[in-house]
């Protein structure tokens, strides 16, 4: 589901809702009509920013890119593999990396990292201040500044817009890269077991 069907889902079939951003270069006007619309969908009753089009841009594309998206998947996958590869079940290292997750974002969701902390226990919580900090290195400090960087001055962009005009092949042949790894399988297969995830 794209993210504007998962908003949707959320407006629709519960009381939860996401925050919302609007311009703040704009008129009077401009801004109470925006502020209408917000409250009008719902939007207000989980807080609605004031930003600029280049911060919201910028600082959506270097999430995606670092955190959301490229930066969870690569660790999930990478710690997979690092399992797999010492021996372990590929089941196991599924759960252990991926599927748990969900928990652990719930928690960082509704109270952020002092309630993630508070609710596990005291031996992932060490784990977490002692090992997490040795993953995530001023190395990876500065890629992740070099991602924001490309994205501040229009790399990604220029790359997006070559490959949307050549019909994606990156994307398309990176997708059946991706579909195609074990963790996918393994995933697959013990969802399936799950009779109360929809997929």
């Amino acid at each position: 589901m794209r993210p504007g069907g998962i908003l949707a889902q959320i407006r629709l079939s519960t009381s939860r809702q996401v925050s919302r951003f609007f311009s703040g270069h704009t008129t009077r006007a401009a801004r109470d009509i925006a502020l209408a619309y917000a409250r009008g969908i719902g939007g207000t009753r989980a807080g609605v920013m004031e930003t600029t089009f280049r911060e919201e841009t910028e600082t959506d594309l270097f999430g995606e890119q670092a955190v959301l998206c490229g930066g969870t998947a690569a660790l999930i996958k990478a710690a997979f593999d690092t399992l797999v590869e010492a021996g372990y079940q590929p089941e196991m290292a599924y759960f252990e990396c991926l599927h748990e997750l969900k928990l652990i974002v719930d928690l960082l969701y509704t109270g952020g990292l002092s309630k993630m902390r508070n609710d596990i226990s005291n031996t992932a919580e060490y784990g977490d201040l002692t090992r997490g900090p040795q993953l995530i290195d001023d190395d990876v400090r500065e890629k992740m500044r070099q991602i924001l960087k490309d994205v501040q001055g229009g790399v990604f962009a220029r790359e997006w817009v070559l490959e949307n005009q050549a019909n994606q092949p990156v994307l398309q042949a990176l997708r059946r890269q991706e579909a195609a790894l074990e963790i996918e399988e393994v995933g697959k297969n013990l969802r399936s077991m799950m009779s109360w995830l929809d997929e």
